[in-house]
């Protein structure tokens, strides 16, 4: 080997001391060759130099990704712990820590088993058995067993853990503490339950409000049935009187032409020909009243209402009539068809819907524009529709999407809650179904009710 050939270079670059010495002893080389030589040193040195800042720079690296991992660990809330094949602890958390206590390193070589409480609904034992046989766990109920002896409920994941090698050397147990978790669910069920109690006490709030409103419209439509029960009665009690006056008559007669003498000059003919017609008369009006009074019950009760069969334009009918025969500038009101829809749902639901819907429509007509309500009614499909349209100015684009929101209005103050709407939305939904708005051609807004023609089973 010459003095000028080298080996490979290295982390430590070699020398050939041999070719050296053979070129010191060279006298006329001399002086190159230590020259060569200083130049490899150097070269050797620079090398070190190098491998020494590529070694710091890789060692900064490492320290960096350590603070990283245990800062990461540390401001874990849920628990984390590290085991190998034989289930010892190899590493875990600051919020293990805090629960099984031990301090820093404190749980390391400690079994798994010793960690988890007695009684826990998932042991040590079958999560290292369904571990092996399914490659992790995931959200199983567990306990640990917390320093101070009580049992920490967690919800758990677990998987394997492999080394660079892609051999497995353990697995990585991650629990979520579940006591918070739990009480932040028990307040938000509470929160629920209020907000439902407040719901219900709005609804109650705006149907009595919807009620005062329509006393007058409820007294209307008593009077006219009334009125003609008491006319027939008027009617029956002088027919009565005339008969008891026949009865005596025909007592005191001693023949058969003075009965019939009588009963021309009382006109019992005639008398017994009405009796029959005022008797329905007065029966139709009573039944009249008597719906009136269910229909005004059925409205303000606060009872769970149970599902039934009922004719939907009159039911339609009935809460229109109730609106606008108590409005001070009464629209026209015109309801089609004319016949029966048979349907099956909540009437009071339905009815009240109706209510808050034509009485938005009764106040928007308030405003001078219009004076025209129609209400179509129909079945299609199995679902059942009830269109409102007015003939008012329509709503504004941007109030399309806002207008069934809670205490949305665009009356003065003072003089609407923004519930009527609302709650017809969410009547509409206990139905089964939904309510559309949009505006019509011409002027004027459109709200239709749409829900299944026969709901479901009461229960």
């Amino acid at each position: 080997m010459s003095s000028r050939e080298t080996l490979p270079q290295s982390s430590s670059r070699l020398i050939d001391r041999a070719g050296v010495a053979d070129a010191l002893h060279t006298p006329a080389h001399a002086e190159e060759a230590w020259i060569d030589v200083i130049h490899r040193m150097d070269e050797v040195y620079a090398d070190l130099v190098q491998n020494q800042q590529l070694l710091e720079d890789k060692n900064s690296e490492l320290e960096e990704a350590q603070i990283f991992i245990d800062s990461v660990l540390a401001s874990m809330t849920d628990v984390l712990v590290v085991c190998d094949l034989e289930g010892r602890i190899v590493r875990a958390n600051k919020a293990a820590e805090s629960i099984l206590g031990g301090g820093p390193r404190g749980l390391e070589s400690r079994s798994l088993r010793s960690i988890f409480a007695p009684g826990s609904a998932l042991s040590a034992d079958a999560l290292l058995a369904r571990l092996l046989s399914d490659g992790h766990v995931a959200d199983a109920d567990a306990a640990l067993l917390a320093a101070d002896g009580t049992a920490v409920p967690l919800s758990v994941n677990c998987a394997t853990r492999f080394d660079h090698l892609g051999r497995l050397v353990g697995f990585v147990l991650i629990g979520r503490p579940t006591g918070e978790l739990r009480r932040a669910f028990e307040a938000l069920d509470q929160a629920h339950r209020k907000l439902t109690r407040t719901q219900a006490q709005l609804v109650s709030a705006e149907k009595m409000a919807a009620l005062g409103q329509l006393v007058a419209g409820v007294a209307h439509e008593l009077n006219n049935p009334i009125s003609f029960v008491f006319g027939n009665l008027h009617a029956l009690k002088r027919y009565a009187q005339k008969l008891n006056a026949f009865l005596a008559a025909c007592d005191a007669a001693t023949s058969l032409p003075e009965v019939r003498q009588q009963a021309e000059a009382l006109g019992v003919r005639r008398i017994m020909q009405d009796l029959n017609p005022l008797v329905d008369g007065t029966l139709e009006g009573a039944t009249r009243v008597s719906e009136i009074v269910q229909d005004l019950r059925r409205f303000s009760s606060s009872q769970k209402e149970q599902w039934e069969s009922f004719n939907l334009v009159r039911a339609v009918q009935t809460a229109a009539d109730w609106v606008t025969k108590s409005a001070r500038n009464k629209p026209e009101l015109v309801v089609t068809p004319a016949g029966a829809l048979e349907v099956r749902s909540l009437q009071r639901a339905v009815h009240q819907i109706v209510v808050n819907l034509v009485q938005n429509a009764v106040d928007v007509l308030a405003g001078g524009r219009g004076n025209r309500i129609e209400i179509d009614c129909g079945i299609r499909d199995r679902i059942a529709t009830v269109a409102v349209t007015d003939s008012g100015p329509g709503l504004r684009p941007e109030h399309l999407s806002r207008v069934f929101e809670p205490f949305f209005t665009t009356k003065p103050v003072g003089e609407g809650t923004g519930l009527g709407l609302y709650v017809s939305y969410n009547l509409a939904q206990e139905l089964g179904g939904r309510i559309d708005v949009e505006n019509v051609d011409g002027g004027g807004a459109r709200f239709t009710l749409s829900f299944p023609a026969q709901g479901r089973e009461d229960g």
